[in-house]
């Protein structure tokens, strides 16, 4: 956790013991925890409204280039036949 071991906190505990009061200390960890909570909450708000955003523009843009591929699949295309017979393959190059 940050290179910080256990000698290192109970220093810092100590430390913040002695400046801000045995009193105060309780108060400061509980302010400190509820501005920790809301940061976290806000922040995974803010990576919520990233995603969705980005979903939509993905949708957008792929509902837009569907758009001209769903048009040419509707568009009517002129029936040909499979297999011609030679015959008619005969007739066809003679008109």
């Amino acid at each position: 956790m940050f290179g910080i071991g256990m000698p290192e906190l109970i220093i810092i505990f100590v430390i913040a013991l002695i400046v801000i009061g045995p009193h105060k200390l309780p108060e400061l960890a509980k302010s400190l925890g509820k501005g920790l909570a809301e940061f976290k909450k806000a922040s995974e708000d803010f990576q919520r409204s990233v995603q969705e955003e980005t979903l939509r523009e993905e949708t957008k843009t792929a509902t837009t280039h569907q758009t001209p591929a769903a048009e040419n699949s509707q568009r009517e295309t002129p029936a040909e036949p499979w297999h011609d017979s030679p015959e008619e393959k005969k007739e066809n190059i003679k008109t």
